[in-house]
């Protein structure tokens, strides 16, 4: 399931950009997953916690998502769309209509938020949850966000779940529950890292490959850091490795996406650099780092 999903190598969670008038730019977002596919980038995520989705209605969910089908469509890339809510039966009704877009090939789904249901509560909520999806699942497993914290038999248990292909691994660091889990995962079940900073030593642990925020910039380098690790060019990847854990920390110095969208903006990638309340745009001191960080790492941007 997972080589056929193709859930390895780096996935771009796309940001939404904005026109001055505060509508989705669509042109500017469809370029963003052609440049990221074009420079390695094995699929991309619609609709994560990048792209503002919280901020979103409907009708631009729905706008993001046909131009990431479209794009992926004509790329033969992989699409992973995010889907999900606190209550189980809302989030399978979000996953029920992914079936509108053929090429959706996952879906990205955290343990219910704010809820905290107890590990045997996110068991049975993702066990549901394969019995009514249209697409494999992902977990995504972000404690800090969801203030559900999992050891790693509960999230292996959720890998051996027919039905879950693998997850986005999250937790914060790197720590036992992340090595006893990459030590021991189920058969067919991939991780993919999700802490922009941590990509590098969870690669050296076992991940296939990461779902990155900070991937919109040197997204080439980062598919380099990948292959280095899966290849044993060890001391390639540690050099790269540690690279770009310093770009993602500059990029990750505000509430995520505001650098990210700073970077990007002032590379002429998407048209403003806004984001939608409660967040704010990120200051000029921080994406002057980041900027330089990206300099760094050798490649524009």
């Amino acid at each position: 399931m997972t080589q056929d999903l193709s859930l390895h190598g780096i996935h771009v969670p796309l940001v939404t950009p904005f026109t001055r008038t505060g509508d989705i730019a669509s042109e500017a977002l469809e370029a963003l997953a052609h440049h990221v596919l074009d420079e390695g980038a094995t699929g991309i995520v619609a609709l994560g916690t990048t792209g503002e989705t919280a901020a979103l209605d409907e009708a631009e969910r729905d706008l993001v998502t046909d131009v990431c089908a479209r794009v992926c469509r004509e790329r033969g890339a992989m699409l992973t769309v995010g889907a999900g809510a606190s209550g189980t039966r809302a989030t399978g009704e979000a996953l029920g209509r992914l079936a509108q877009w053929p090429e959706v090939r996952a879906a990205l789904v955290t343990p219910p938020p704010f809820v905290r249901p107890g590990a045997a509560g996110v068991l049975a909520h993702f066990s549901r949850l394969t019995e009514v999806s249209p697409v494999p699942l992902v977990v995504y497993h972000i404690p800090y966000r969801t203030g559900q914290p999992l050891d790693a038999a509960a999230l292996r248990a959720l890998g051996e779940l027919p039905g879950v292909a693998g997850m986005k691994y999250a937790g914060g660091g790197v720590g036992e529950e992340a090595v006893t889990l990459l030590g021991d995962l189920p058969d067919g079940f991939a991780v993919l890292a999700g802490d922009d900073l941590y990509l590098s030593a969870l690669l050296a642990l076992g991940a296939t490959g990461g779902v990155l925020a900070s991937a919109h910039l040197a997204t080439a380098r980062f598919a380099e850091l990948a292959a280095a690790w899966r290849d044993g060019d060890v001391a390639r990847a540690r050099s790269l490795g540690h690279g770009l854990a310093r770009l993602s920390a500059a990029l990750f110095a505000e509430p995520n996406p505001a650098v990210v969208k700073g970077v990007l903006y002032a590379r002429g990638r998407i048209p403003t650099p806004d984001v939608r309340l409660p967040l704010l745009p990120a200051g000029g001191a921080a994406v002057s780092v980041a900027l330089e960080r990206l300099a760094e790492v050798g490649q524009p941007g």
